[in-house]
């Protein structure tokens, strides 16, 4: 399993952490032209737990969000950049405004 998960993956990963006694934190967001603010936020989510879960938003909900002309980045590419970041644990697309 790597980084980039699906939801189910999500849901195994979510139960074996907290069998473990391990807190997990999500964070969530569209990471549209990734910039440090974002990287601040994922530093500051990682110090509250053991397990990061970022949660990015879908093409559809940032359209519906910024407008037509967004998002600049697909989702995979988001999802891949996120999933580099050193504080991020688990990354999975999400549907859901951020």
């Amino acid at each position: 399993m790597g980084r980039i998960i699906d939801r189910n993956e999500l849901l195994e990963v979510v139960k074996q952490s907290r069998a473990s006694g391990k807190t997990i934190v999500l964070a969530n967001g569209a990471f549209d032209l990734f910039h440090v603010g974002h990287l601040r936020y994922l530093r500051g989510a990682k110090e509250l737990g053991d397990i990061l879960v970022v949660a990015v938003n879908d093409d559809e909900s940032v359209r519906a969000l910024k407008g037509n002309n967004r998002p600049v980045v697909p989702l995979e590419d988001r999802m891949t950049i996120v999933a580099a970041m050193e504080p991020v644990d688990y990354v999975v697309p999400s549907p859901d405004p951020p």
